[in-house]
């Protein structure tokens, strides 16, 4: 039997969210004319704040504007590192790193569950010592290339824990107890499936329902 400690990424593990800032990070580093996108960028998140489309196309469509179509996982690899390196050294919330190390030291496996896509936050997840990343997969065609189209649902909300609960199907693992860190009531379906829910650095809705259900809250910086 095996415990476990499940963290979400952005705004719980990273002080601020990664998406927009790895898909421009990687416009500029291969192609700058790709910035010229970014007014459609904006309102395609203003077409999501409108209902007009949902997180998930608003994540394609995003990746096929700063990153392109498809890209080679070769062509990727490199900017993942680098994105990943400095995610790692400058935008980490102090209470995560002492919280993985807790979690470790009390022989729990390490689990990373995020809304953003699989392909950089295993990048993350190895640099701060996770055993596993559950994220938003990319279609990767016969053509070996990364396709700005997610394969499967997106790892968000309902979808999160129905991809933790697959994960954990597959690993083979017996569960054991599970605790469960997020900054963000999205994730109320995985609080509620947990055994130990704790709310870090919540908003008001998530601190209302943490004080609600007796979830425990941390500030973690």
């Amino acid at each position: 039997m095996t415990d476990f400690a499940i963290y979400d990424m952005d705004r719980t593990v990273t002080r601020r969210a990664t998406y927009t800032p790895f898909l421009i990070h990687c416009a500029l580093r291969r192609a700058p004319w790709r910035l010229i996108f970014l007014p459609l960028v904006i309102a395609s998140m203003l077409a999501y704040v409108l209902k007009l489309i949902d997180r998930g196309r608003l994540k394609e469509i995003n990746h096929r504007l700063l990153l392109g179509g498809q890209r080679h996982p070769a062509e990727l690899k490199p900017l993942v590192d680098s994105f990943a390196d400095a995610t790692a050294a400058s935008n980490i919330r102090p209470g995560a790193r002492e919280a993985i190390a807790r979690d470790k030291a009390e022989g729990r496996r390490i689990v990373m569950a995020t809304a953003s896509y699989r392909f950089y936050s295993h990048a993350i997840a190895d640099r701060l010592g996770f055993d596993d990343c559950i994220g938003t997969n990319s279609i990767l065609g016969i053509d070996e290339r990364v396709h700005a189209k997610i394969d499967g649902e997106n790892c968000y909300g309902p979808a999160k824990l129905r991809m933790i609960q697959a994960w954990l199907a597959a690993s083979g693992l017996e569960r054991g107890h599970v605790r469960f860190y997020s900054d963000h009531a999205s994730d109320k379906p995985a609080f509620e499936w947990a055994d130990e829910a704790v709310a870090v650095n919540p908003h008001d809705r998530l601190k209302a329902l943490a004080s609600e259900r007796g979830w425990r809250q941390e500030d973690w910086g």
